[in-house]
């Protein structure tokens, strides 16, 4: 057996993929899918996801909405920005050597603390640990366009410096966001979101980058599935909780069902058609891409809505019925919109082209009902996925 052993060959050490330069892909590669690196970076950023919508649910619950709703919005654009960024970044010049690679475990070690510092931005409006996240994800980001200026030339070059330029002036600015007194900062908070929106606009505005229609396409759905996960996930815990500290299975259910209902729903509704299509041009690109704060914001919000609807059930929440069901129907109807001025209009025609936005009137109006507007909700969205199938049927 010793002879045997020794005799056995070890297994061979992967090498580490070499340095390379940093040059675009590629618009027309086929095949070009999600790497492992990318669905890791979407996994760890749902962390943060998760905690702003348990914050959110928390400052909801407690009847605190203009707190909840000012940090949640913060929060969830410091995570979407940065996650949009990489992914485009990431679309048109995925090199995956050392280098990149470390670089997107920064970005990730990043979020984590940004994520670290959520619980504090809601509680007293600390954003110390917050923005010292949001700078290392973004500083980050900015090594990868040196890299990539230093490895094109003509305008290609001029973009990437643009980018790594931008960027790197926008976090100067969020750095002075924490110099300010408490006072000044709602104000200049805004300012910096829209000097970080236009940093993509100016640096493209002569030459787009190369990246990917069908890798952008796949890159957003695959985030949006991990949200509505977690939004199932989230319920699931707070259902859970409740029945076990409660055993009040039959006030629970109709929540349970109705948000099970507009989770599968939204699933359904958002991959209904392909986008990859559409497209096409930088305009397109950046309205579909920016839309998606709303889309990713409110699938994650449902989540928090549903937790307050459990605590609403079993009459932990400081809000009425009514309020908390409101929590579930405002971001339902919101996502059924988006997506619907984002994918669905593109692609439907006639009575199909009015279902979506009839839906989110409809889900709105659910809110009447009080503690049984979530199952209302989510029947209505169940409808809503059942006459498009209908409709499409008969298109064929």
């Amino acid at each position: 057996m010793a002879s045997e052993s020794a005799a056995a060959p070890h297994p061979r050490p992967v090498d580490p993929p070499p340095v390379r330069r940093m040059v675009p892909r590629d618009r027309d590669e086929p095949h070009r899918v999600a790497t492992p690196l990318e669905l890791f970076f979407d996994l760890c950023f749902v962390v943060a996801v998760g905690q702003a919508g348990r914050e959110l649910a928390h400052s909801l619950a407690a009847g605190h909405y203009g707190d909840g709703l000012r940090g949640y919005s913060i929060a969830f654009f410091a995570i979407w920005w940065a996650w949009m960024n990489f992914t485009w970044f990431a679309s048109a010049y995925d090199c995956d050597d050392v280098p990149y690679r470390v670089t997107t475990l920064v970005q990730i070690a990043g979020v984590l603390v940004l994520a670290a510092g959520v619980p504090r931005l809601f509680a007293t409006q600390d954003l110390t640990l917050s923005i010292a996240g949001y700078v290392v994800m973004r500083l980050a980001m900015v090594t990868q366009w040196l890299r990539a200026a230093a490895s094109e030339q003509g305008e290609a070059r001029r973009v990437a410096v643009r980018y790594a330029v931008g960027i790197a002036l926008c976090q100067v600015g969020w750095v002075v966001v924490l110099l300010l007194p408490d006072a000044a900062r709602p104000e200049v908070i805004p300012l910096g979101v829209l000097c970080e929106l236009a940093v993509p606009v100016v640096a493209e505005l002569r030459k787009q980058t190369s990246w990917h229609p069908h890798h952008i396409a796949e890159r957003y759905g695959l985030f949006t599935l991990i949200v509505l996960g977690e939004t199932v996930a989230a319920a699931t815990v707070a259902v859970q909780s409740a029945v076990d500290e409660h055993e009040e299975l039959g006030r629970l259910l109709p929540v349970a069902v109705g948000g099970l209902l507009i989770c599968f729903a939204a699933w359904w509704i958002y991959f209904a058609r392909s986008v990859h299509e559409h497209l096409h041009s930088s305009r397109q690109a950046f309205v579909w891409g920016y839309g998606h704060y709303l889309v990713f914001g409110s699938a994650a919000a449902i989540g928090a809505g549903l937790e307050v609807a459990v605590e609403s059930a079993v009459h932990q929440a400081e809000i009425s019925a009514t309020a908390a069901t409101a929590t579930v129907t405002v971001p339902t109807a919101l996502y059924l919109l988006t997506v619907w001025l984002l994918h669905s209009r593109h692609t439907k025609t006639g009575l199909a082209q009015a279902l979506a936005p009839t839906a989110a009137v409809l889900v709105l109006a659910c809110t009447a009902f009080g503690g049984s507007g979530v199952l209302a909700a989510g029947l209505v969205c169940a409808l809503t996925v059942a006459v498009g199938l209908l409709l499409h049927s008969r298109e064929g």
